[in-house]
């Protein structure tokens, strides 16, 4: 990785190809570098490279960054070919992106949202977020972190902030670099209490990757407030810190139950509670299994007036393995069993790799195997601010389903 104290004076070029076979791809805009795509690896000698993009004949299709992250050898961040890969094209991108969010700054009964998305505003490999007058910036390749000076300038001059803290997410494990997330102004004293439409919710910048809420659901979480959970029993499996359970108690639910494998999930929920004066003591947090969980409900006889299914992409537990790509449709099929005919199902996947067809595919499937009719009334993906390349539908990750569950299936 190049220095960040040394990048001033090192935004040369080399030049790699893409292999014909994806030239169009690439051409039409597609900005994620592809390891099978590219001709000469070899030239990819160290993170933080300035790339000129061309295919196999020459054709030019875009200049962007070598950074290793996941599936992908870096990013394209331009398709002009008088650009240079400046800071003068990453203030640029930045600047734009801090306009798009202007009027989220002035909602304050929400006070925490994305601020810059990645290839979606321009930078594939960065995010960064806000929180109550704090950013949080997460480098997702060491190629991205290799411009940091410039990118933590222009956010520092450009905003008005408390405090700036960062997340390494380019460990070797493709997880976390556990460091000191602090970069500059003040240390926040946590948890900090954020408002999502009105709620209170606590965020840790300082707990390693996680901080404690995925703002990616926020308007979800405002359909159960405000419409679905007034009067019904609610199960929220893979409940993290139980921030739907505190949603679904304020929009007027009798009862949740939160399910969660980690340990941790019980201390925060119940936090989540008492922040806003829920007495968690009145409400069933649940460490547990949620496949076990699932089980033993079912052979109790256990019915929810609303259940919610916001499984990770993959998860493993000392039983179970799980895929939202390949198990999402059974594990659909076992919260359709806990659910109260009238009742509501919440059906969220954030798997990149299942498209909006197939999701629903999976949800007609999974009900035809019970034998239940059903109605989709909402759906939801990912919130204005978190801006997306139309170029690149791996990036519109999040589909959620909000489902009426009604009598046995009718064929005709």
């Amino acid at each position: 990785m190049i220095d960040v104290d040394e990048r001033e004076g090192l935004w040369m070029e080399t030049t790699i190809k893409i292999n014909m076979s994806f030239s169009k791809k690439y051409r039409s805009g597609y900005p994620l570098l592809l390891k099978e795509a590219v001709v000469n690896p070899d030239k990819l000698v160290e993170e933080g490279q300035i790339l000129n993009v061309i295919d196999e004949e020459g054709t030019f299709i875009g200049k962007g960054y070598y950074g290793l992250q996941n599936k992908g050898l870096g990013w394209i961040v331009t398709d002009k070919k008088d650009d240079l890969v400046d800071e003068g094209l990453f203030r640029r991108k930045l600047i734009k992106a801090f306009g798009r969010r202007r009027s989220f700054f002035e909602n304050e009964r929400t006070t925490a949202f994305r601020l810059f998305n990645g290839e979606g505003d321009g930078i594939g490999g960065l995010t960064i977020d806000y929180f109550d007058g704090f950013y949080l910036i997460n480098w997702y390749s060491e190629g991205i972190y290799s411009f940091k000076s410039t990118i933590v300038d222009v956010l520092s001059t450009h905003t008005a902030y408390r405090g700036i803290y960062e997340k390494k997410r380019f460990a070797t494990d493709g997880k976390y670099v556990e460091d000191d997330d602090f970069i500059m102004g003040e240390r926040g004293e946590f948890p900090l209490i954020v408002k999502e439409n009105g709620v209170n919710v606590a965020v840790y910048l300082n707990e390693g990757a996680m901080v404690g809420v995925f703002m990616d659901q926020r308007h979800v979480r405002e359909a159960l407030l405000n419409t679905y959970a007034k009067g019904r029993t609610v199960l929220n499996t893979f409940s993290y810190t139980g921030a739907f359970s505190v949603f679904a108690t304020l929009g007027g639910a009798e009862k949740t139950t939160s399910v969660d494998l980690a340990n941790r999930s019980r201390e925060k929920t119940a936090e989540h509670f008492t922040l806003n004066n829920v007495d968690p003591s009145t409400q069933h947090i649940i460490v547990e299994d949620v496949f076990a969980f699932f089980k033993r409900a079912e052979k109790r006889g256990d019915r929810y007036g609303l259940v919610i299914l916001d499984p990770p992409s993959f998860a493993r537990s000392k039983k179970y393995t799980f895929s939202a790509a390949k198990d999402y449709s059974g594990l659909l099929q076992q919260a359709i069993r806990l659910t109260e005919e009238d009742g509501i199902i919440v059906a969220s996947i954030n798997h990149s790799g299942v498209s909006r067809k197939k999701f629903r595919k999976m949800i007609d499937q999974s009900f035809r195997e019970e034998g239940i009719s059903y109605k989709v009334v909402e759906s939801h993906s990912l919130p204005d601010d978190y801006q997306v390349d139309r170029h690149y539908p791996e990036g519109n990750y999040l589909k959620v389903a909000i489902i009426k569950r009604l009598g046995q299936w009718n064929e005709e």
